[in-house]
């Protein structure tokens, strides 16, 4: 593909992204590329850091415009603002073959005020330069204090791609010499023991490695949150909120395959999703059920279950570095809506526990509300569970990552996705 050709794609998709809101970028993205099979490695590269470009500065982008605007007014500011020339960016939208449309007088004078900027401005808003919706930011601020910069810029940074090893398939050394055979130079991950971290975005999931179940994607965070259900061979174990089966994946392969598994979800189409990862894994200890309105299931098992997860649905502040265009659509009443959401499956789920287990509450979020208030507020309405320490609960040699009783990861401070995880011991 021209650079034109690259632009275009890439406005072809940001308005793709935008027009489907409901659905998060980089599934739209898959479906974008899915559909043009004719596009290459290196322009699909190319295209989607564009686009990500874009929607990491999206705030900053439509306070230099002014005003919300179209994607390819967005695409050609974001080309100038990294310091390209106007006639640069006029040029690359030729009307030609591939090219974008020529621009119209009204973008040409909103991209000459933009001639001699750069993307930053003393004069921005804090939540503009930092990228985060308005009302968000207070909380931030009172959950990071000093740290706010340092957490929301690092936020700002494109994420590695970070992989777990199956431990049922390899060892951590020969995946790395696995990928290091297709190219991909993979390090050890600091926190993990099980990660294979790689700087940039590279496609893995077509490799032998992948295929054959070596290694899957996940953050080192997640891989932490998994290890510390501390599932062991032989138990009973509960992943409440299984989606499609990445933490199920990591507990099987800490239950060495042996003891009973199982993974809910209220979506039979993420539940099916996982049947190809669990055959690819070599997982056998799983069975899958499907949560249903007024689903007897729960009251069955109760008293049960040696370890229960429950991953809640969030905000997905933690995740904002693989998803900058959740950051556009989170609103206060998500929030509301969601923290009541969280409150209903912990009460749900806390009766798998039998005396002596324990249930683990984690979240991809980093606000008070969703972590630390939700665990008080669920040991104040159970008071048969009591928080188990972090110190107490790490499984693995070491001193714990995290200060305190919670792991309550973020990207400043560990690298990692901004995780939150408790581990409530039933003692009543």
């Amino acid at each position: 593909m021209t650079p034109a050709a690259r632009i275009a794609a890439a406005i072809d998709l940001l308005d793709a992204i935008e027009t489907s809101r409901a659905k998060p970028a980089d599934a739209v993205a898959n479906d974008y590329f899915r559909a043009r099979r004719f596009i290459g490695g290196g322009d699909r590269r190319a295209v989607s850091d564009r686009v990500w470009q874009v929607l990491r500065t999206r705030r900053r982008l439509v306070w230099w415009l002014h005003a919300e605007t179209s994607p390819r007014l967005l695409v050609a500011a974001s080309l100038l603002l990294e310091g390209g020339a106007l006639g640069g960016v006029a040029s690359a939208f030729s009307g030609g073959r591939f090219a974008p449309a020529l621009l119209d007088p009204a973008e040409l004078a909103a991209l000459r005020r933009l001639e001699g900027h750069t993307l930053e401005h003393r004069g921005m808003p804090d939540a503009v330069r930092l990228e985060v919706p308005d009302w968000l930011l207070p909380r931030l601020a009172a959950r990071f204090g000093p740290a706010l910069e340092a957490e929301m810029q690092a936020l700002l940074q494109p994420a590695p791609l970070d992989l777990r090893v199956n431990l049922l398939k390899t060892t951590r050394e020969a995946a790395q010499a696995a990928l290091a055979g297709e190219g991909l130079d993979a390090i050890p991950t600091g926190l993990s023991p099980w990660g294979l971290r790689i700087a940039n975005r590279r496609p893995v999931t077509t490799g032998p490695a992948f295929q054959a179940g070596l290694v899957e994607i996940q953050d080192e965070a997640s891989q932490l949150v998994a290890a510390l259900v501390n599932a062991r061979p032989g138990q009973r174990v509960c992943d409440f909120c299984a989606g499609a089966g990445g933490k199920t994946l990591a507990l099987a392969m800490t239950m060495n395959n042996r003891g009973q598994l199982v993974a809910c979800d209220t979506s039979p189409a993420r539940l099916e999703n996982a049947v190809r990862r669990l055959r690819r894994a070599g997982v056998s200890n799983v069975e899958r059920h499907l949560l249903l309105p007024g689903d007897k299931w729960v009251k069955r098992r109760a008293g049960s279950f040696d370890r229960v997860l429950v991953d809640a649905p969030c905000t997905g502040t933690g995740t904002w570095r693989r998803n900058p265009d959740a950051r556009q659509r989170l609103t206060e009443a998500d929030l509301a809506e969601l923290t009541a959401r969280q409150a209903a499956i912990l009460d749900a789920a806390a009766p798998l526990v039998r005396k002596h287990g324990q249930m683990v509450y984690a979240t991809c979020a980093m606000l008070f509300e969703e972590n630390e208030a939700q665990v008080m507020h669920f040991l104040a309405r159970h008071p048969g569970f009591s928080l188990v320490p972090l110190a107490r609960a790490w499984p693995f040699d070491g001193v714990p990552p995290c200060a305190g009783d919670f792991l309550a990861l973020t990207p400043a401070r560990h690298g990692t996705d901004g995780f939150f995880a408790a581990v409530l011991e039933q003692v009543a």
